[in-house]
């Protein structure tokens, strides 16, 4: 039975946020003629270097055609091994298979959800060539870390930077931790154009192959029916480039709205002994929060889909996350079986076998997970501190029988 102290009757911020600025500047972009990967393409890419602290920034089609540029620019190859962590979206791995390449999957820390540096040091052969570190819920991963085994072994580093727009450690941009990063900004991402994607670079060679890559193989003072490297067409438009313009802008403030909303709820949840809050790192000068992840702890992880269910019918938008572990899906399951298909069995026929991969930090974290979207830490104090309580309540009758 709900009573007042376990209902949160808030009407949360929608998403995507917008307003006139966005509607002007695609009016605009309508009547000039001028809809197709120009300046206003460029002006974009210019700011959001600025903004993340790189040099070049390319955009292209979403986040996931990023990361498979991003491979491709650092050299993997077919055939190479491609570190991946298993909690996060499937992007991350498909990439890398969409490349030829073949993704060894690592668990993660127990309490930053981010890829465990233990765990890849021991998952490194002599055909690896690359890992793929994932800053999950705008939270840096290990980069020191992850940075010096990948020096040690001779291997790129290609930050997944989907959720950390904005995220900084030690004043420095996420994406510009190792020679590239990339971005997502698919209609549930912090600054969304629908779909999007970007990578950014202090590295000029890479800046330049991504360009070339996106842009169907053409190199700068080549003719316009010239091809010189293998290429894609992932242009993004000028419609796309307005709105991020316009997201961009706001970005910031929100950042600020978000990194409060979080300290409050860690305010009221941080005497509950059943939560496991998410960690924090003294030094990111910024965190991007894409949701908001707590953990219940040993015990209570056997009814969590009860307390999510719970939470939503009392007005908090929670979820379990949508992540599993990603060797769990039946693309890697099965990835011995049937002929080679470029879709149905990309890895049939090169002597992978996920059927025993096992990452129980992962595992359990998928068991105990609750997630907070991004939208709600937009909510006012008031509001945030009140789903806080709800939460709290909820959560201790629980525990409490």
């Amino acid at each position: 039975m709900m009573t007042s102290s376990s209902v949160c009757d808030v009407v949360w911020p929608a998403w995507p946020v917008h307003d006139e600025t966005e509607e002007i500047a695609l009016l605009k972009v309508i009547r000039s003629g001028k809809w197709w990967f120009g300046e206003k393409v460029s002006q974009f890419e210019s700011e959001y270097a600025a903004f993340q602290g790189s040099k070049y920034a390319v955009t292209c089609t979403n986040g996931t055609t990023a990361i498979e540029m991003g491979l491709r620019a650092l050299g993997v190859v077919e055939g190479d091994e491609v570190i991946v962590p298993c909690y996060s979206f499937m992007a991350t791995a498909s990439a890398v298979v969409t490349v030829g390449a073949i993704p060894v999957f690592t668990d993660i820390c127990p309490d930053t959800l981010c890829m465990d540096p233990a765990d890849v040091e021991a998952k490194i052969t002599p055909r690896t060539r690359a890992v793929v570190p994932v800053h999950v819920s705008g939270l840096i991963a290990d980069m020191d870390r992850i940075n010096a085994i990948a020096g040690r072994c001779g291997l790129a580093v290609l930050e997944d930077a989907a959720h950390a727009w904005g995220s900084q450690l030690d004043g420095k941009g996420a994406g510009t931790l190792s020679r590239a990063g990339t971005f997502s900004f698919q209609e549930t991402k912090n600054i969304t154009a629908g779909e999007g994607g970007i990578l950014v670079t202090d590295d000029e060679e890479i800046a330049s192959l991504c360009r070339s890559y996106t842009h169907c193989g053409r190199v700068p003072g080549s003719a316009w029916y010239d091809h010189d490297v293998l290429g894609s067409n992932l242009r993004l438009t000028e419609f796309q480039a307005v709105v991020l313009s316009a997201q961009l802008r706001r970005l910031e403030q929100q950042i600020a709205v978000r990194e409060r909303s979080v300290q409050l709820f860690n305010d009221v949840l941080s005497d509950v002994t059943a939560i496991q809050l998410p960690a924090s790192n003294l030094r990111m000068t910024r965190r991007s929060y894409h949701m908001y992840i707590f953990r219940l702890k040993e015990g209570l992880s056997l009814v969590r889909d009860e307390i999510v269910g719970e939470l939503v019918a009392a007005g908090i938008p929670v979820s379990a996350g949508w992540y599993r572990p990603l060797y769990q899906n039946e693309l890697f399951q099965k990835a011995g079986a049937g002929p080679p298909h470029g879709i149905r069995s990309p890895l049939a026929g090169k002597g992978v076998d996920y059927s025993m991969t096992n990452c129980p930090v992962c595992v359990q974290v998928c068991s105990d997970a609750i997630w907070i979207p991004q939208n709600v830490l937009l909510g006012l104090e008031a509001d945030v501190l009140r789903a806080a309580g709800v939460i709290r309540h909820i959560v201790e009758q629980k525990l409490n029988g």
